[in-house]
């Protein structure tokens, strides 16, 4: 049916929005390899520490440590954004 085709293709981009999070995600775990005040001593799995690398809080101040957390800021402005246009394509579509 070609009413299903916009539902197929919000979902192919959900996926790649969730793709964009989990490379977010991998950077902050990076990022707080190379931050001492960040590192996980404990040896117990956590979460990554995405709110304090967002930040800066505890972060190493070095050029390459903050490169990689304006990447990162980068890939999640890309998947607020994409989620909005998804949104606003759903409501666009629901009045049609």
């Amino acid at each position: 049916m070609p009413g299903e085709a916009p539902y197929v293709l919000f979902g192919l981009w959900a996926i790649a929005m969730l793709v964009f999070f989990v490379q977010a995600t991998q950077l902050s775990c990076r990022i707080e390899a190379r931050s001492p005040d960040l590192v996980n001593r404990t040896g117990i799995p956590r979460k990554a520490m995405l709110f304090h690398t967002v930040i800066n809080l505890k972060v190493a101040r070095d050029a390459e440590t903050q490169a990689l957390r304006r990447r990162m800021i980068g890939l999640l402005l890309v998947v607020v954004a994409g989620f909005v246009l998804m949104s606003v394509g759903l409501f666009f579509l629901r009045d049609a």
